[in-house]
């Protein structure tokens, strides 16, 4: 062996540490792109921290949030390889397993289950000044706003419009606006109702409530959720909308919700979900800690069953953890 001078052992030093840091090596690492949704949601927040924690907890591994347009954006992302995980409401991504409603240009879509995370209510806030806004079936020739086109909301408005006997195309003058915009057509009398699928409480509604103008009527749904439930069995859940949730509003409403899941492909490997899952709950406090609709994840939770499949991987894991799907 050849004796090496202190000159030598530095530049060897120097020669180890760019290697260790040369793009050949840093490619080794293991990348991945957690799919979240618009900047102003809970998805963004929630996928930014799940990235950080992943990319903290998990060896080897650099994980990244990616700002999408939401849940229909991150089923055909994962479908198409695009991204690792994602975060989706249930029935978007029931609907892009079966290819329909904004699925259907597009086809079926291979993305699973990796956990069910927290529940969403269907805010369907109307003018209260307009009396006999008091069911679903009243807003028959009325302008109504029924979500983004192509979102989450769009579709199970239209399920609740069809379930309350309505065309949705033809019996309601529909607009296409976000919760916001929605917020501030029912402020300027533009709409008389409008539907939202969200967390409790939502911003924009909470403003508008607490400004007072108009007064607001939140309809309940829970015949329509009964119909619901019947045609697409573990989709939809009832929810409830406790009373004070928003001002003014006294009396719970009851209606309807939806999970949101994270996601993976149904080609993901099972010794990467495998790897993500046991990332999530061995440190469940941190990702608690990220959001306030993160409280809501338990392993318990996480593994309820629904319309979607699990990911056979993350059966196991559940499984392995005592939990019986």
């Amino acid at each position: 062996m050849t004796k090496l001078d202190r000159r030598s052992m530095l530049a060897l030093g120097a020669g180890a540490a760019t290697l260790a840091a040369s793009p050949v090596l840093a490619q080794s690492r293991q990348r991945l792109t957690v799919a979240t949704g618009g900047t102003g949601g809970v998805f963004f927040p929630y996928g930014g921290g799940l990235a950080r924690i992943l990319t903290e907890k998990l060896a080897n591994t650099q994980a990244t949030g990616q700002v999408t347009g939401g849940s229909v954006d991150n089923v055909k992302l994962l479908h198409q390889g695009d991204a690792d995980i994602g975060f989706s409401t249930l029935d978007s991504a029931y609907d892009g397993m079966q290819g329909e409603g904004a699925y259907a240009r597009d086809g079926k879509q291979n993305v699973r289950v990796l956990a069910v995370l927290y529940d969403s209510f269907l805010h369907i806030v109307a003018d209260g000044r307009i009396s006999e806004l008091t069911n679903v079936a009243a807003m028959r020739g009325r302008r109504v706003s029924i979500g983004s086109a192509g979102s989450s909301t769009e579709s199970i408005a239209d399920r609740v419009l069809e379930a309350a006997g309505l065309n949705p195309q033809r019996d309601i003058t529909r607009d296409n606006l976000g919760v916001a915009e929605s917020a501030g057509a029912l402020k300027d009398g533009k709409v008389a109702a409008f539907f939202w699928i969200g967390g409790i409480p939502t911003a924009a509604v909470r403003d508008l409530a607490t400004s007072g103008s108009p007064p607001l009527r939140f309809v309940p749904s829970p015949t329509e959720f009964a119909a619901l439930d019947r045609r697409f069995p573990g989709l939809y859940r009832g929810v409830e909308l406790p009373a004070g949730a928003y001002t003014g509003q006294t009396a719970p409403v009851a209606g309807l919700g939806v999970a949101n899941v994270l996601l993976v492909s149904g080609a993901a490997r099972p010794q990467l979900v495998t790897q993500i899952l046991t990332t999530i709950f061995d440190n469940l406090a941190d990702v608690q800690a990220i959001h306030p609709e993160a409280r809501r994840l338990t392993l318990a939770g996480a593994a309820v069953k629904t319309a979607v499949p699990f990911h056979p991987a993350a059966e196991a894991f559940y499984r392995s953890r005592g939990i019986a799907l």
